[in-house]
């Protein structure tokens, strides 16, 4: 008898052992790149999810040509988490091409192919892949632009392509343009079929406060356009507080902020209800006062409720954050928030949630 449970006690560690496992799944297995311009690079990325119940290591990733370059998340991916991996195509020949990309991990199988096909053109015409939005008979390659870490004094920029596909020249411009925006293109006028390049400077100067700065500013189609949701382009800007003056002493006896979560998922929730919320933990593990400086959302669907803003060292409060459903497809952006912390290490917390 007691031979026998011996043998069911090794048969259920084995049952164990390989049930535990990292487990490798990819955003997609092909990614079609339409025309690219030949000496353009162009980078590839694929988002990669461990389903599994171990932590996934990806030990190595080899492109199959000398033409191509990768980088990958090199710490390892807990379970439910996500990794990237991003692979620089650099044409060599112009025509069609298909890549291939082995990607070593320790999940079961340990090796997996993710590819990428396109063509490589002197000259792109058709832009629908590379400026997927059409404003009238303009082709942006963004819907949307962000500057999302700037400390104060800093100017950073941000690029938008444009491309003229109406029959007369056009010079683009940015309406309502905010007093921390400016704007230069080059060229100023495009001629049909030419494509231009849009530079916004943000000056973190002129930003009135920490946190999420947000505003439109709208691509004129032609002379004398108006403003309107079909030529709107949502600008955010996130300033940090700065901690470079602080001392190492002030670093060690910092506040520290953990959450329960930082990825919400009431896609389910809100199958059947018409608003649901989830509550999360905030906790400061450090060793001086936490304080949320900032809680903002980036849509109108999103609601949230925060109980205290100042934590003492080892206190705990509730964070309720609700999803509203009829406001989801009404507006534009994506389903997320935002904290700004005193905490130096983790100043910005930006938190997604899935709704559908």
């Amino acid at each position: 008898m007691k031979r026998f449970f011996v043998i069911i006690t090794l048969f259920m560690n084995l049952s164990l052992a390989a049930s535990a496992q990292a487990r490798f799944t990819s955003s997609t297995q092909m990614q079609h790149l339409g025309q690219i311009e030949w000496k353009h690079p162009v980078t590839v990325q694929y988002t990669v999810t461990n389903t599994g119940n171990e932590p996934l290591v990806l030990t190595e990733v080899e492109p199959d040509c000398a033409c191509t370059a990768a980088q990958w998340t090199k710490t390892p991916i807990a379970p439910g988490d996500k990794g990237t991996v991003d692979v620089t195509f650099d044409a060599e020949a112009l025509g069609h091409f298909q890549k291939s990309v082995a990607i070593f991990t320790n999940a079961s199988p340990h090796l997996v192919y993710l590819k990428f096909d396109g063509e490589v053109v002197t000259e792109i015409t058709d832009y629908a892949r590379t400026h997927p939005y059409l404003v009238g008979q303009i082709r942006v390659d963004r819907n949307e632009v962000n500057f999302p870490d700037v400390h104060h004094g800093e100017h950073p920029v941000e690029y938008l392509s444009v491309v003229n596909l109406s029959d007369s020249p056009y010079e683009p411009v940015l309406m309502h343009l905010p007093p921390y925006l400016e704007l230069k293109a080059e060229p100023k006028v495009l001629q049909q079929g030419e494509r231009g390049t849009l530079a916004l400077t943000l000056n973190s100067e002129k930003l009135v406060d920490l946190g999420l700065t947000q505003t439109s500013v709208y691509l004129s189609r032609f002379l004398g356009d108006k403003v309107g949701e079909e030529n709107e382009l949502p600008v955010s800007a996130v300033l940090l507080p700065d901690f470079s003056g602080l001392t190492e002493t002030e670093r060690l006896n910092a506040p520290g902020i953990r959450l329960s979560a930082e990825d919400i998922d009431l896609s389910v929730d809100l199958v059947k209800k018409k608003r649901a919320h989830r509550d999360i933990t905030v906790t400061n593990i450090g060793r001086s006062p936490l304080q949320i400086n900032k809680l903002q959302v980036f849509h109108p669907a999103v609601g949230v409720s925060l109980k205290k803003t100042v934590l003492q060292p080892g206190e705990s409060t509730r964070l309720r954050v609700s999803v509203t459903k009829k406001h989801i497809d009404r507006h534009r952006g994506h389903l997320r928030l935002l904290l700004i912390t005193n905490d130096p290490m983790r100043p910005k917390i930006e938190m997604n949630i899935k709704a559908k």
